[in-house]
């Protein structure tokens, strides 16, 4: 396996593991579709930094992060996501590309990611909890997908 920056020219491999999120699960409120487009002009304006994992050619996943909220003040804290296409889940894939993550964030100068995690997804919980994120916050009934009302769970790591 090797994990790369991920380059514009990745943009449809990263709509192509993201999108069954937005379709079939709870993992993501948002229920539109990423765009190849976006995905690309972020990459090339350097808005979202991603790192891509392949083997042999396959994609198993990506990992990225952008800013998490507007203005200076907030400009060492990245919202991060993490997912992974279903070759590169129960494989190691998620915490080395976390490992390969933080490691970019640090050259970056990033002091904290922040996660933030539909309550819906006991799994990315338990990951974020595994790789040394701990909850900072819970936000009740903010996210509303499939006809549910989802709580946000917001976790954190300072590096």
């Amino acid at each position: 396996m090797i994990i790369r920056r991920a380059t514009p020219q990745d943009a449809g491999t990263i709509c192509a593991i993201a999108n069954p999120f937005v379709h079939d699960t709870l993992v993501t409120f948002t229920t539109e579709e990423r765009k190849p487009e976006a995905v690309a002009q972020a990459l090339a304006t350097g808005a979202t930094v991603c790192l891509l994992a392949l083997d042999e050619g396959e994609a198993l996943g990506f990992a990225s992060f952008a800013q998490f909220r507007a203005g200076p003040g907030y400009a060492a804290t990245k919202e991060h996501s993490i997912l992974l296409a279903p070759a590169g889940r129960a494989r190691g894939v998620g915490r080395a590309l976390m490992r390969a993550l933080e490691e970019e964030a640090r050259r970056e100068g990033v002091h904290v990611l922040v996660a933030c995690i539909s309550s819906a997804n006991p799994g990315g919980i338990g990951f974020h909890r595994a790789v040394g994120f701990r909850e900072v916050g819970r936000m009740p009934q903010v996210g509303r997908k499939f006809g549910q009302w989802l709580d946000l769970v917001l976790m954190q790591k300072i590096l």
